[in-house]
């Protein structure tokens, strides 16, 4: 996929685009402070179908979303905080990967070995205060 900018008007837009690309489920985000990650992230969610939008889990470090029938969409994780690997590893990340639904990785730099092989990286640059470009990752 070409670089993709956009505003925060096309966000629903470039989330359908996202979720078209991707042949995994576990998608990685990485980008600096305010680079949109956690916009992104709500917008695939509700792409997905889910009415549930919660805010970023950077204190509780992970959000569960479902979709209205009570099935299990997917979690978003935001490793911001943490200080290493073991705290995603004591607190059950293994797990939560092994459950067959969509897993969004804020931060993913900071838990490299516990990340899939079929991770997707996305890279969100800012490239001023109105438009992001989006490209995946090697």
């Amino acid at each position: 996929m070409a670089i993709l900018s956009y505003s925060e008007k096309e966000i629903d837009t470039i989330a359908k685009t996202v979720l078209e690309a991707v042949p995994s489920r576990t998608l990685c985000f990485n980008g600096e402070m305010g680079a949109g990650k956690t916009t992104l992230i709500k917008a695939l969610i509700r792409c997905l179908g889910s009415t549930n939008q919660g805010n970023s889990p950077t204190f509780g470090l992970v959000n569960e979303y479902h979709l209205d029938n009570g099935e299990l969409l997917g979690y978003h994780f935001d490793f911001y905080r943490l200080n290493d690997e073991l705290e995603a590893y004591d607190m059950g990340f293994e797990d939560y990967l092994a459950q067959d639904c969509w897993v969004f990785i804020e931060w993913p730099e900071k838990i490299p070995s516990l990340l899939p092989e079929n991770a997707i990286n996305i890279k969100i640059d800012i490239v001023d205060t109105i438009t992001r470009e989006i490209s995946f990752m090697e």
